[in-house]
């Protein structure tokens, strides 16, 4: 799993505050690489106090006032950061056992930039003049190469303004907000929080809880003044990345609810909402945190139960009676993000049909199914299913047991799946001697590697012929006493396979290779069911009354459904979901808003009818 990157802007009055060290440390302990942007304008205040320095200011045109930083001025501005800020973050965080890294980024040229126009401003009579000296510019070039090897050494990359001027000279002040926002960019973060004094971008200033939650690209600055309208420019320069954004206060994560979200795309129809949010925020596998925080929020909202498990999952319920349905999608997706944006009619973005189309709807029929007293619909959007732990839908194995199982995969609006084939996968090593490979009669390890693989599909293929192989990684480590290659030999499996009989022919055909050593990485079965269930027959009767000839499929990948199946048994289960399933882990991800639409009408109308059943026939 990759390790979610955070750029986090905060002031220094805010790191004055020590509860910021501790999110942060919380941020690092929950897996995330952490690059914090600080500002420094009570570092700087209070530097130039201790010195016994006035702070030269200009008054521009507008009315507005600035800091003045002529070339003379900027060693000044430097030492403040060196010597003020930068110390005490460093400090703050070291405190919570944090390895911390801090620069201005102007050092070694980690940020570069590109120098404003003259100003226009007002002298001390009230005339303008163009102030042609002044070193403020904008972020232009990151080296990002040198930023990612820092961000894999220490837990807390801290860097500040200013930065190295593209055409020479004195270094340039730039606003941290805005270099912020150039480095969520820059690096592909995957979030960004611009933290500041209020909760959020205020829609009325004298109104503490006047939080705008939603913006658009052109929102904020209606309602933006004095320093605010830095941070609103800053996060829509950050929509041009694939980052979630917002300006969150007074910490960067108490309270989210009261965060100002900056949204790149907006929906064709209100009823697209979820599903358009859901898709802007990034949730690779190990890094759901954030979209599930924001869920359970939305379900909050409309009065439904919910939390985040220990697992991570989120856990949306409504009802709690004994006749039980469960509909379990995921949260996660693979990697390799891009902005989410709607293109005509369809969504385009990571995760659109794997699988949070699917999950969006679970979400918006749980909020709008007629649950009877007897009844108990929940949602689980589990962690992890991309990547082979399955961490959340074990725990939702363990701990939401159900009469009924909807699992939330793609489909197409106008199929039905079954079930999946199982996963069996092995960790293959070869070792030899260490030895030049042109010599008589000489075995690489690659060459037993590739050899001993063959054996093991062989065997493992003779006991289930509908099984489908590949091998899914190789690499090979070179040491002083042996040459090692290591393989993962990867089969789907068909349900009535034979998992036992698969484990004893793999790890026979290995057992008999001097210096090969295989390991059983996964082994889990596949699972179907017949179409005579009751839970499918309400899925019929749901398409009929749509006006779709359905398709019922068996497919040959794999999904939560197979965990579930490990200990559940007679528990009748199907996937349903929209979007069309080869555009899976492709950068074609793409999902329109009729088949989402069709989808959410065919999974409502048949979840009514279950709940609708009681102890009579399919209506």
């Amino acid at each position: 799993m990759t390790r979610p990157l955070y750029v986090i802007k905060a002031g220094s009055a805010t790191l004055d505050l020590g509860t910021v060290h501790q999110e942060l440390a919380l941020l690092v302990a929950r897996g995330a690489r952490v690059l914090l942007v600080a500002g420094g304008a009570t570092g700087i205040e209070r530097h130039y106090r201790s010195a016994g320095r006035p702070m030269p200011r200009l008054r521009l045109v507008n009315g507005d006032e600035v800091r003045y930083c002529p070339p003379e001025e900027m060693r000044h501005l430097v030492d403040a950061y060196e010597q003020v800020t930068l110390p005490a973050v460093a400090q703050g965080l070291a405190a919570h056992g944090l390895r911390v890294f801090t620069s201005v980024a102007a050092r070694n040229r980690l940020v570069s930039g590109r120098a404003n126009r003259p100003l226009k401003a007002v002298n001390d009579e009230g005339r303008p003049v163009i102030v042609r000296d002044h070193r403020a510019g904008v972020p232009s070039d990151v080296d990002t190469v040198r930023l990612a090897a820092l961000l894999d050494a220490y837990d807390v990359v801290c860097v500040s303004p200013p930065v190295h001027d593209e055409a020479g000279g004195a270094p340039l002040n730039v606003d941290a907000d805005v270099l912020a926002a150039a480095l969520s960019n820059a690096l592909d973060a995957d979030h960004l929080r611009l933290v500041t004094g209020s909760a959020g971008l205020l829609t009325d200033p004298e109104d503490p809880a006047s939080t705008l939650p939603n913006a658009y690209p052109g929102d904020g600055a209606r309602y933006a003044g004095g320093r605010m309208r830095q941070k609103v420019r800053a996060a829509e320069m950050a929509l041009a990345g694939s980052a979630d954004v917002a300006i969150t206060g007074p910490h960067t994560m108490a309270e989210p609810e009261k965060w100002t979200r900056f949204w790149r795309t907006r929906e064709p129809g209100a009823d697209l909402g979820l599903l358009t949010k859901v898709v802007s925020v990034p949730s690779v596998s190990g890094d759901e945190a954030e979209l599930a925080a924001y869920l359970a929020d939305w379900c909050r909202e409309r009065g439904i139960d919910a939390e985040v498990d220990a697992a991570g999952n989120l856990v949306a319920t409504r009802g709690d009676g004994p006749r039980r349905m469960l509909l379990l999608g995921h949260l996660d997706t693979v990697p390799h993000r891009w902005p989410a944006e709607w293109r005509g009619e369809e969504l385009w973005g990571r995760g659109s049909v794997d699988a949070k189309g699917s999950l969006a709807n679970f979400l918006e029929v749980l909020a709008h199914a007629d649950i009877p007293e007897d009844g108990q619909l929940r949602v689980v959007g589990a962690v992890e299913e991309e990547v082979s732990s399955s961490k959340g839908a074990f725990h939702a194995r363990d701990h939401y047991p159900a009469d009924a199982v909807v699992i939330g995969e793609p489909s197409g609006a106008e199929t039905l799946t079954l079930g999946y084939f199982g996963l069996f996968k092995l960790r293959v090593t070869a070792s030899v001697p260490s030895g030049h490979s042109a010599g008589l009669d000489a075995v690489s390890a690659p060459d037993l590697l590739t050899d001993v693989l063959d054996t093991i599909r062989t065997a493992v293929l003779k006991e289930a012929s509908d099984a489908l192989s590949a091998v899914i990684d190789i690499h090979c480590e070179t040491g002083r006493a042996r040459h090692r290659a290591v393989g993962i030999l990867n089969f789907r499996i068909p349900p009535s396979a034979d998992l036992e009989a698969l484990r004893t022919a793999a790890l026979t055909a290995a057992a008999g290779r001097e210096g090969v050593e295989a390991e059983i990485l996964r082994a889990t079965p596949g699972h179907a069911g017949g179409r005579a269930t009751a839970l499918v027959k309400v899925f019929t009767r749901a398409f009929a009354q749509a006006g779709i000839r359905p398709r019922f499929v068996v497919k040959k990948g794999t999904s939560d459904m197979n965990t579930l199946a490990t200990t559940w048994q007679d528990v009748p289960m199907v996937a349903y979901g929209p979007g069309d399933s080869a555009l899976d882990h492709t950068d074609e991800e793409r999902i329109g808003s009729m088949e989402y639409r069709t989808a959410r009408s065919v999974l409502a109308d048949a979840v009514n009818r279950w709940f609708a059943l009681g102890g009579g026939s399919v209506r």
